[in-house]
């Protein structure tokens, strides 16, 4: 794998050249809808995104986990955490990506 990481000043040059925005408006595009994405999350619904994916927040019960160099058990405590899956029209783009066949 081992490509490069795209930025937010990456996705808001890309609204700048392919929108035609202002770059302070390109810019200003780009972080409200971040925002409205993160405060979703954050107040517990999911984001889905049709041809791209769903964002869902989880809740994580308390276990009991093991401490690696140690080997003591450890209590985690409970915590929401935000999962990823992707849509099957995504996975296609990718895996074809690797065949050649498509573009990404």
């Amino acid at each position: 794998m081992g490509g490069r990481t795209i930025t937010r000043a990456d996705l808001c040059e890309a609204v700048y050249q392919k929108v035609g925005l202002s770059r302070t408006e390109s810019s200003e595009l780009v972080e409200r809808v971040l925002a409205e994405i993160s405060d979703c999350l954050v107040t517990g619904e999911s984001v889905k995104l049709s041809s791209f994916g769903s964002f869902v927040v989880r809740s994580k019960g308390e276990r009991i986990g093991r401490n690696p160099k140690t080997g003591e058990e450890v209590p985690i405590s409970p915590r929401r955490v935000m999962v990823f899956k992707p849509s099957n029209v995504l996975k296609q783009r990718i895996n074809d990506s690797l065949t050649g066949k498509g573009s990404v």
